[in-house]
């Protein structure tokens, strides 16, 4: 075991005098160490409770006959850190959180591990770190947030309903009362945002792989089921060690396909491509940003999720969850590859046959919300590596659009200039030097999605970035444009009034301008040499210096590693 190397033999006896500093008796010591990183902290409401998760996990390894060892990481909510220079910060957290498991394991000679965590960059990172390591491994996700409800009215709310309600109040469309009503109602609880944002698009994604338990995904987070399926994953980690089956033997390019079709068919996030990218990077499969398309182009959409439908994670558990999904698609899937609790996805599947499911939130196959998945790719002049949208939340007339560029060098600017009425209906808003480099840290631009999305220019206007958006986003956003224009990418190159090209069926967004003068323009400097003007703390610039772009997931790597 690992942990012999911290507590066996004559030379470790100042290691086990420390262990029995913890509280450890002699049996405990003589145990398997399972590792439990927890990003449990009172600052973000999707790990509010995580707390209490963390001794029904630690019941659980103790029930097994392992002793459980709890950590913490840190956790940034994307949504606080939303408009401001927090958000700088968020993407480059997910580096940390995985370097902290990592190193958290090594140095204490972890056997296993339990992830016990929920949100955006905190499920990736705590992924990635373990996906480095390699040991058997059991995720734990904190579930998802009820959706929110007035007082006197039927209709249900989230995070995205706050964004979208900001123009309308602006505008006067909404008055001062019925907004506050609508701040106050539309977070009611602990848990991930309760739509198909990034946070629940992971979960999702991870129970795809099989890295945990059946509807660990979509039990909704302040409930005693969720508290069961954290017991049981402690006991289920202690069978993955004495099986032998590690993280590595459940991230394979089949396991990575039957999850990102799971994610395509939910309508998930944007941001499920930069980390299953960076995910497979870490864990040595072969999937890459060519690999999306095939499988979005082949995989219905099933369920109209929140921020692009009416549906909440709690509609989706109660219909069935992720195994009533994955039993429409499973003729398309590899289901003979491993799960956390032993077995095969099949059988998984087949032991909870029959599955609940009336069909009125999962779409049967013969009649999908869209025949195809959530995501696109799109390449051509202006992303010559790559970009990234979420076609199932673009209205219908700007699936193929025309028009001119109006350029902004941040997202401030661009919210300034949306908030003073400077954008016209057909503009194509191009948002630059907010890549993973560029910002540094790839920041979400759901301010400015926002109040396209829930005012008077909804569905009439396209933006274009090389930052990113939250899972929130909905409408013609364009995202990971790749190279970024602190790479030295074409976007860097674009002016005001410049013909842009949209053609989301057909994969393409290009810029309307000769290569003579785009030439000539790199010529004359403009090609990426503007610095950031995001804040300047070290580990930002230590990101920035060791970044690799979005196609590749914006991962870190050493000098001279392939990026």
């Amino acid at each position: 075991m690992n942990s012999d190397r911290i507590k066996e033999g004559l030379d470790r006896a100042p290691h086990r005098s420390l262990l029995r500093a913890l509280g450890l008796e002699d049996e405990e010591i003589e145990r398997p160490f399972v590792g439990i990183a927890n990003s449990y902290n009172e600052a973000v409401p999707g790990h509010m409770h995580l707390d209490e998760l963390a001794e029904e996990v630690k019941a659980g390894v103790r029930e097994a006959g392992a002793t459980p060892l709890e950590f913490n990481t840190i956790a940034i909510c994307d949504g606080l850190a939303m408009g401001h220079e927090g958000m700088f910060s968020s993407l480059p957290s997910r580096e940390v959180i995985a370097d902290s498991v990592e190193l958290q394991a090594i140095a204490h000679g972890f056997d296993a591990l339990v992830l016990l965590c929920s949100c955006d960059k905190i499920l990736p990172g705590m992924l990635i770190g373990a996906a480095r390591l390699d040991l058997p491994t059991v995720v734990v996700t904190g579930g998802a947030m009820m959706a929110g409800r007035m007082e006197g009215s039927e209709q249900r709310y989230d995070l995205a309903s706050v964004f979208e309600a900001l123009p309308r109040r602006r505008e006067g469309q909404m008055n001062e009362e019925e907004f506050d009503r609508l701040e106050r109602s539309a977070c009611p609880g602990p848990g991930s945002c309760a739509g198909m944002f990034t946070a629940n698009t992971m979960s999702c994604f991870v129970e795809g792989l099989g890295l945990s338990l059946p509807f660990a995904a979509t039990a909704p987070a302040p409930t005693e089921e969720r508290k069961e399926l954290a017991r049981r994953s402690g006991r289920a980690v202690v069978g993955l060690l004495e099986s032998g089956l590690t993280m590595g033997d459940l991230l394979t390019a089949e396991s990575f396909a039957d999850a990102f079709r799971l994610g395509l068919s939910l309508g998930g996030s944007t941001n499920m491509a930069l980390h299953s990218l960076a995910l497979a990077r870490e864990s040595g499969v072969d999937f890459r940003l060519s690999d999306i398309n095939p499988l979005s182009d082949s995989t219905p959409h099933l369920v109209e999720m929140s921020p692009a439908g009416p549906h909440r994670m709690e509609d989706l558990h109660g219909d069935g969850g992720i195994p009533a999904v994955l039993s429409r698609l499973k003729d398309d899937l590899h289901l003979e590859r491993p799960v956390v609790e032993g077995g095969t996805y099949s059988e998984r599947l087949e032991s909870l046959s029959p599955l609940k499911s009336e069909g009125e939130v999962i779409h049967e196959r013969g009649d999908p919300v869209h025949p195809v998945g959530g995501l696109a790719v799109l390449k051509g002049s202006l992303a010559p590596r790559g970009a990234v949208v979420k076609r199932t939340a673009v209205d219908e007339e700007m699936m193929r659009h025309r028009g001119p560029a109006r350029v902004f060098e941040s997202e401030e600017e661009t919210t300034a200039a949306i908030d003073a009425g400077e954008i016209d209906p057909d503009d194509v808003i191009v948002i630059r030097y907010e890549g993973p480099k560029g910002g540094p840290g790839m920041r979400e631009m759901l301010e400015p999605t926002s109040r396209l999305s829930g005012g008077k220019l909804s569905g009439k206007v396209a933006l274009i970035t090389d930052g990113r958006f939250s899972g929130a986003t909905r409408g013609a956003a364009i995202g990971h444009v790749a190279p970024e224009a602190a790479a030295g990418g074409p976007i860097a190159l674009v002016r005001d009034g410049d013909p842009i090209v949209i053609d989301i069926p057909g994969g393409k967004l290009d810029l309307a301008v000769t290569e003579e003068e785009m030439r000539k323009r790199r010529e004359e400097g403009a090609d990426g040499e503007r610095s950031s003007t995001g804040p300047r703390a070290k580990a930002l610039r230590l990101y920035a210096a060791s970044v690799s772009g979005a196609e590749e997931g914006a991962v870190t790597f050493l000098e001279g590693e392939e990026n």
